[in-house]
C-alpha cells in the first residue's frame, strides 16, 4: 500500500508539472490553491461518509456559509450603515426574534401547565404564528431601510483579518450542521441525503435573497487576501507573471498550513479509540448501540466536524477569488464534484481524499482547455478537407468537463471500486 501511495502521488506530481509546463505557472499556482481548498472540503466529506457513513448532499450549503462568513468578517466596514438607523433597527429585530423564540419555548412547555392534546398543538401553532409576525414586523422595515440609499445598501463587513473569517466560516457551518443534525440524523440514510439537499437549497435561497445582509446577487468584491496581493509585488518592481506566482505562492503556503493541521488532527483522532468507535458505528450501529454507545450523538459529532472543514474550505475559495457571488454556486461544482473526489480517492482514507481532491480538480480544470485544443485541431483539419469547421467550440469544450468526469469515475469504479487508496485498518493481535 505504501508503494502504491508513493506511485500515485508521484504520478500526481508529474501531472501538475505537465500542467505547469503547458498552461503556465500562474495558472497552475492558482489551481493548486483551489485544489488545496477542495482537499479540505473533501476531507470533511470523508469524515462524514468515510468515517460515519452519513450521506451529506448539502455540501454546497456549508460552502456558501463559509463564503458568507469570510465576506462578513473581512470586507471593509460600511460606515454609512453604522452611521444611520440600521443598527438600531436590526437590534429591535433581534429582540423581537428572542421574544418570539421565548414565546414558542413557553408554548411547547404548556403541557406542564395542564394543557394537553389538541389544545397543546393549538397553543404551539398560535405561538409560532405570533412569533413570526412579531419578528417580521421588525425585520422587514429594517431590511427595507438598509437596502435603501440612506441605509448604505447593505450591512457590509467588519474589516477584520480574513483568517478570522475562515475560522468564523467553520464555526457558522458547525452551528448550522448542529441544527440540521438534530433534525435529520434520526432519518434513514436515503432520507438524510434528501433532507441535506433541501437544507442546502434553503441556505442558497437565503443568501441569494437577503440583500440587506449578504448583498445577494449584486455580489461583493474585492474581498481582502490574508497575504500580500500581486499589486504589492508589482509595486516592489516585479513583473506581472512573477507577482502572480509570488502572491499565489504565499496564499498556497497558508492554505497548505491549514490543510496540514486539519490532516494531522484527523489522522490522530481516527487512529485512536475515537476512530475505532466511529468505525464500529459505521459498520454496525445496532451492535455499537448494544455496547452502550450513543450512536445519534456520535453521528451528530462527526457531522458537525465534517461541516467545519467544509465551511473553512468554502471561505478559503471565496477569499482567494475575491468575490462572493451566490449565483456562481452550482450542485455539480460544489457537491457532486466533492463526492467524486472522495469516491475516486478512497473513502475512509485521508490520503485517498487528498489524492482524489487534487487529481479530480486538476482533471476538471484542464478538461476544457484540452478539449478546446483538440477541437481546434480537428476543426482546422475538417475545414481543409471541405467538411467545414466545428461549430460552438467554446460551449462544447465546457461540456466536455462533465463527460471526462463521468469517464474518470466510471473507470475508477470498474478497476478500483474502493478508490485509488482504499481504507486500511490495522488489526491488533
Amino acid at each position: 500500500m505504501i508503494r502504491r501511495s508513493l506511485t500515485l502521488f508521484f504520478g500526481l506530481f508529474v501531472l501538475i508539472l505537465a500542467v505547469g509546463w503547458a498552461l503556465g505557472a500562474p495558472f497552475t499556482s492558482s489551481r493548486l490553491v483551489e485544489a488545496a481548498a477542495y482537499a479540505l472540503i473533501a476531507m470533511g466529506l470523508n469524515i462524514q461518509w468515510g468515517y460515519g457513513g452519513l450521506f451529506n448532499f448539502g455540501i454546497m450549503g456549508f460552502m456558501m456559509l463559509g463564503g458568507f462568513a469570510v465576506t462578513f468578517i473581512s470586507y471593509p466596514v460600511n460606515a454609512q450603515f453604522w452611521a444611520g438607523d440600521g443598527p438600531w433597527m436590526l437590534g429591535r429585530a433581534l429582540i423581537a426574534f428572542g421574544a418570539g423564540a421565548l414565546l414558542v419555548i413557553t408554548a411547547r412547555q404548556s403541557k406542564k401547565l395542564g394543557i394537553s392534546g389538541g389544545w397543546h398543538v393549538a397553543v404551539t401553532v398560535l405561538a409560532w404564528f405570533i412569533a413570526y409576525c412579531l419578528y417580521r414586523s421588525q425585520l422587514d422595515p429594517a431590511a427595507a431601510y438598509i437596502e435603501s440609499a440612506a441605509g448604505g445598501g447593505w450591512v457590509g463587513g467588519l474589516g477584520a483579518h480574513p483568517v478570522l473569517g475562515w475560522l468564523f466560516g467553520g464555526v457558522l457551518a458547525a452551528g448550522v450542521a448542529f441544527i440540521v443534525g438534530k433534525i435529520c440524523l434520526g432519518l434513514r440514510t436515503d432520507y438524510l441525503a434528501i433532507a441535506t439537499i433541501g437544507i442546502s437549497e434553503i441556505i442558497r435561497a437565503l443568501i441569494k435573497n437577503m440583500d440587506w445582509l449578504t448583498r445577494g446577487t449584486l455580489t461583493v468584491s474585492p474581498i481582502p487576501w490574508p497575504v500580500p496581493q500581486p499589486q504589492a509585488y508589482q509595486a516592489a518592481g516585479n513583473d506581472l507573471a512573477t507577482s502572480l506566482i509570488l502572491a499565489r505562492g504565499g496564499f498556497l503556503v497558508l492554505v497548505l498550513l491549514v490543510l496540514a493541521i486539519a490532516f494531522f488532527l484527523i489522522q490522530r483522532a481516527y487512529g485512536g479509540p475515537w476512530g475505532r468507535m466511529m468505525r464500529a458505528i459505521r459498520d454496525n450501529h445496532v451492535s455499537a448501540a448494544s455496547m452502550g454507545k450513543n450512536v445519534t450523538a456520535r453521528q451528530l459529532e462527526i457531522f458537525v466536524f465534517g461541516s467545519v472543514l467544509m465551511g473553512i474550505g468554502g471561505a478559503i475559495l471565496v477569499s482567494f477569488v475575491q468575490i462572493q457571488d451566490p449565483s456562481s454556486y452550482q450542485p455539480i461544482n460544489h457537491t457532486f464534484l466533492i463526492w467524486v473526489m472522495v469516491i475516486v480517492g478512497g473513502a475512509g482514507n485521508n490520503w485517498g481524499a487528498l489524492l482524489g481532491a487534487v487529481l479530480i480538480y486538476f482533471i476538471w480544470m484542464i478538461s476544457e482547455p484540452l478539449a478546446r485544443s483538440i477541437f481546434d485541431v480537428v476543426s482546422a483539419w475538417s475545414t481543409n478537407v471541405g467538411w467545414g469547421p466545428i461549430p460552438e467550440i467554446e460551449s462544447r469544450s465546457a461540456q466536455m468537463r462533465v463527460f471526462v468526469l463521468g469517464l474518470v469515475i466510471s473507470i475508477s469504479l470498474r478497476f478500483a471500486p474502493k478508490g485509488l487508496l482504499p481504507e486500511t485498518i490495522r488489526r491488533e493481535a
